[in-house]
């Protein structure tokens, strides 16, 4: 049985209601979330053993916490517990022309402070064929990259499949670090890379490209330059997003296995009910539908984005579709009937 461990950050999100500005909010909706996080809970939800690493205080917020993810059957007997804070982000909820906003409240948090020689991998990742991270744990300070380096080196040791989401913040790296001076090294470790390919270069220090999205004839040099750069990689993926407006989005995606690159037909989601999360759902998509060897490729991209269309419809930070639903929707039925 395929097994996935993911590392990062578990937070407190509070999100004004009913597409409230913050000079208007008087209560926050309280959820819990965080990209490495939301991959967990979704891989959970398809039925994959999902074990999920992070660090939480020992106070009721870092209770509450655990229990989303004992709620969610997410394995959590490796999370560390100590520190001062659980991390927060405040998010404000766009409509129509205005944007969503985001504010962080990370600094000093529990797993910020994560102390290096603690977790033992070796023992976490014993009985794992798979580990994920994302770009935004070694944006959050040297200690939570340090401890990412830890992680890496051993899941290579051990062969695992390695996945990380680039999910540049740029908020976030605030700790005398550019991206470019951490990222290309912790990189070279990994298989599967999720982001757009001016991201991937900007993190790794090199030239930017300049991507058609629409013509796969022109990627597939793109993305052959993005596998000389990091030489262990086995699949490249780029969720395409279309603004019409905060509530109308187009969604699609590309998958490249060394060879061939796959483009998905764009779907139209309107109106997004919350996009925070969508490329998490994108994530957990791929790593489902990778692990499922029998699936085309094609249809691995296409459950991919049908997973992160289908987030767009649920509150919250993390995906709760089912595996039937999105493939209902990679099948090409988004009639959206009532089920009875």
């Amino acid at each position: 049985m395929s097994k996935v461990v993911s590392f990062g950050e578990l937070l407190m999100r509070l999100s004004t209601e009913s597409n409230e500005r913050f000079s208007q909010a008087r209560t926050f909706n309280c959820n819990y979330g965080g990209a490495e996080f939301n991959v967990a809970a979704g891989l959970s939800g398809y039925g994959i053993n999902s074990e999920y690493v992070t660090r939480l205080p020992e106070n009721e917020l870092g209770e509450n916490a655990l229990f989303e993810l004992r709620k969610l059957k997410v394995q959590n007997s490796n999370i560390l517990r100590g520190g001062e804070r659980l991390g927060i982000y405040f998010l404000e909820t766009g409509s129509g022309l205005r944007g969503s906003k985001v504010i962080y409240d990370r600094a000093y948090s529990s797993f910020s402070e994560i102390p290096k020689g603690i977790l033992d991998w070796k023992e976490i990742l014993k009985d794992a064929n798979w580990f994920h991270w994302s770009g935004i744990t070694p944006a959050i300070s040297q200690d939570a990259a340090d401890v990412l380096k830890e992680a890496l080196v051993v899941a290579k040791e051990m062969n695992l499949t390695i996945s990380v989401d680039l999910n540049y913040r740029s908020k976030l790296w605030n700790y005398g670090k550019h991206p470019s001076e951490v990222m290309p090294e912790l990189l070279q470790y990994c298989s599967v890379m999720l982001g757009d390919l001016d991201t991937a270069c900007f993190m790794l220090g090199k030239e930017k490209l300049d991507p058609d999205y629409t013509k796969p004839e022109t990627l597939s040099s793109h993305y052959g330059q993005l596998f000389k750069y990091c030489p262990g990689l086995e699949f490249a993926a780029t969720t395409l997003r279309y603004s019409i407006n905060a509530s109308h989005q187009k969604i699609g995606g590309v998958l490249y296995d060394g060879s061939t690159v796959f483009l998905s037909n764009l779907i139209e989601v309107s109106p997004v009910v919350d996009r925070i999360g969508s490329g998490d759902a994108f994530m957990a998509g791929l790593i489902y539908s990778l692990l499922k060897e029998e699936k085309q490729m094609q249809d691995k991209l296409d459950f991919a984005v049908s997973a992160c269309c289908l987030k767009h419809s649920i509150k919250g930070d993390y995906n709760l579709a089912t595996v039937a639903e999105i493939e209902d929707l990679a099948s090409g039925n988004s009639s959206a009937k009532v089920s009875r």
